[in-house]
């Protein structure tokens, strides 16, 4: 398989871990208890995905995603 780059979004899950998103690939998600296992785990999630879209023939998404964080302070 050729390489591939994708965005993961990282997020605190309440219970504890991480919950990871890939926003270029619609409903790919995984989680992990630690940031290294939840990284492991979101590279395995997008080889799966991938090779589905492989399988089936369909074009493989690029990563465009992008995205702006800003805090504001209130009060």
């Amino acid at each position: 398989m050729p390489k591939y780059e994708y965005t993961v979004i990282l997020t605190p899950a309440e219970e504890g871990g991480y919950i990871v998103d890939v926003p270029a690939l619609p409903g790919c998600m995984t989680q992990g208890e630690t940031r290294e296992e939840a990284l492991k785990m979101a590279e395995d999630a997008i080889k799966g995905y991938l090779g589905c879209l492989i399988e089936e023939g369909e074009p493989i998404p690029t990563d465009t995603f992008t995205m702006e964080q800003i805090k504001v302070t209130v009060g």
